[in-house]
């Protein structure tokens, strides 16, 4: 497919760059999303670096950064004042970076970078298909006056046609607002008067709308399922029956495939805006049915927001891949969810269809450097105990089929303050596919991990396998009566030596925002600002170290990824204060003003006032 131009229009009269100008709600705090651009089709890539040619370019394509404090999170934590990346790749860090530069110089002036981001455990395909005009910013506001500014704001950029949805789902809970509450029907009618509005709570509901809202839901109508049930307030109940999801299911509907990709799009500007340039996407919990037709998984009035079509989820984001309009990296796990199913019958190698076949006919880390494929995970199949025998001897038939295909695999367990037995049947496990298969070579992982024992985690270091710490206790966790951390145990994890990531698991159970979980590894506090986690603190360069060059390794991309040095890809944040000097408060604040994908800036909120003659540089 030929390369469109940055001013082409997308088919509805807007130009993708003035589209994505528009990326977040004008008049709102930086804090909140800010104003941003987003600038990219996929760029060239060495060979060795993707797989891609250069596809008849007749110039470099470089940007330099000039005057800032660049952590570049190497070995020996090297600090510099510049970086140069031409092509996709940094080919200078440090002195020289400025020599004869041929394309865009920008003067940070004094802002800190650090390396772009990279997010190990996350479900960010929701994020991708999510209906209406989504507003993934909510997730940080702070109180209901900063969301319904965020609504409102999402209505004055002027791109929404009559009768279509303002939306904002998930990780927003009333827990991490200080009225603990959603806004009321009649406070949604303040913010947004003439367009129907939809929040959802978490993955499963409840949910709010407004009058607009309501008239549409109390009389919609499809094939499976009549009108919603809505409170006076515009509350919509969850539950059962769950009314929140049938009313998820009237707008999934009647969401078109450029719908989808608008909703992609506008998910990996969030993303980029947040300083995640990088993410490894557990998928979504599939329908646990033996079935392997994709169209009896189209959507269901039941479904929750974590529920999509497991084999049709990532088509949106292909296209756009297709169409070299991706802003960020993605690369997808495949999670499997088939324990035991009866109607299979009753011998193990009826049961695990869909793994099977995935195993036989997909190829994992396969592709380029903006999208690729991963391993299985978050698991294989649901974990289970020996009590429960059938549904265990398919949990451990699963770990044998990955190990037998020389797959990567990956379990989710993170124990309790009081218990490591779910963990040492993972450990143990490991142990005998390293017996039976040899899996040192392949890497597997345990997701959490956040009380895995000091004789655990030098098990699994042994076997080559790496961690990925939860970072996303801080929203539910409370102080434990017993004075236990809530957990991960970060400073057994890192002195075990194992390499070690770190996750905040959004976009349902948790924001996607990095800065809440690097907050809360660094300081224990949950969002009402209790200590939830006392003595198990690290500091922030070794937090952030997990993000970057701990992601880095556990997505197998130690290479490309994770650090700013000379040949590796281009990614980076500005960010708008010194992460590693400010108070604990600010540092939870931090947002950044410019990011780079590639070399190419995805995200600009406009505060380094950068020469745009360079923008069509690579056109």
């Amino acid at each position: 497919m030929s390369k469109k131009g940055k001013d082409d229009l997308d088919g509805k009269g807007l130009s993708r760059r003035n589209l994505l100008k528009a990326g977040t709600a004008a008049g709102v705090s930086l804090a909140l999303g800010g104003p941003a651009s987003a600038e990219r089709g996929n760029s060239d890539r060495d060979e060795h670096h993707g797989g891609e040619s250069h596809r008849g370019k007749s110039k470099d394509r470089e940007l330099t950064l000039v005057n800032g404090r660049i952590h570049t999170m190497d070995d020996h934590d090297t600090v510099v004042s510049s970086a140069t990346i031409r092509n996709g790749l940094f080919v200078a860090v440090g002195r020289g970076s400025n020599s004869g530069s041929k394309g865009e110089v920008i003067d940070l002036r004094g802002h800190t970078v650090v390396p772009g981001l990279i997010e190990s455990h996350t479900h960010f395909v929701s994020l991708a298909n999510r209906p209406g005009y989504h507003v993934a910013q909510w997730e940080r506001a702070n109180n209901l006056a900063e969301v319904l500014a965020l609504l409102a704001a999402r209505r004055e950029r002027g791109d929404v046609p009559p009768g279509q949805f303002i939306t904002a789902m998930g990780a927003g809970t009333p827990r991490m607002f200080a009225e603990l509450r959603l806004p009321t029907l009649a406070e949604l009618d303040a913010a947004v008067p003439d367009r129907p509005v939809f929040l959802y709570q978490g993955g499963g509901g409840p949910a709010r709308t407004n009058t607009l809202g309501k008239q549409f839901f109390e009389t919609a109508t499809a094939p499976l399922a009549g009108p919603v049930t809505v409170g006076a307030d515009g509350t919509i109940a969850g539950g059962n029956p769950n009314m929140a999801n049938r009313a998820l299911y009237h707008l999934r509907i009647r969401q078109t495939f450029e719908d989808k990709k608008r909703s992609a799009l506008d998910a990996q500007l969030y993303s980029a805006s947040v300083g995640i340039t990088a993410v490894l996407d557990q998928t979504l919990v599939a329908a646990a049915t033996g079935t392997l037709n994709p169209a009896s998984l189209d959507p269901q009035p039941t479904d929750p927001l974590f529920t999509l079509n497991h084999y049709r989820m990532y088509d949106a984001w292909l296209q756009l891949h297709r169409e070299e309009r991706t802003l960020i990296r993605l690369q997808i796990n495949f999670l499997h969810n088939q324990g035991f199913i009866a109607a299979l019958g009753s011998s193990i190698d009826s049961q695990l269809p869909e793994l099977r076949e995935r195993l036989k006919n997909q190829f994992p880390f396969f592709g380029d450097g903006m999208v690729r494929t991963g391993a299985i995970g978050e698991w294989a199949a649901p974990f289970a105990l020996p009590s429960s025998p059938d549904n265990y001897a398919v949990w451990y038939e699963a770990q044998r089929l990955v190990a037998k295909a020389r797959w990567r695999n990956e379990n989710a367990q993170a124990g309790s303050p009081t218990s490591t037995v779910n963990i040492e049947q993972v450990v143990a496990t490991y142990e005998a596919m390293d017996a039976e298969f040899g899996i040192k070579d392949l890497r597997w992982g345990l997701q959490h991990s956040a009380f895995a024992t000091p004789d655990q985690l030098a098990r699994l270091k042994a076997l080559n396998c790496a961690v990925s710490m939860s970072g996303f206790t801080w929203l539910n966790g409370t102080p434990r009566a017993d004075g236990l951390p809530a957990g991960p145990l970060y400073p057994q994890i890192l002195a075990s030596g194992i390499p070690a990531g770190m996750h905040e698991d959004g976009v349902h159970i948790a924001p996607h925002n990095p800065w809440f979980a690097l907050h809360y590894a660094t300081t224990g506090l949950n969002v009402l600002g209790q200590q939830i986690n006392p003595g198990q603190q690290i500091s922030r360069q070794q937090a952030l170290h997990a993000y970057t060059r701990g992601n880095a390794w556990y997505l197998n991309r130690e290479d490309d990824l994770g650090s700013i040095e000379k040949g590796k890809f281009g990614d980076l944040v500005v960010l708008d204060r010194d992460y590693f000097s400010v108070s604990d408060a600010d540092m939870r604040k931090t947002s950044p003003i410019l990011s780079v994908v590639d070399g190419k800036i995805v995200y600009d909120a406009g505060v380094l006032h950068r020469d745009r003659r360079h923008d069509d540089d690579d056109d």
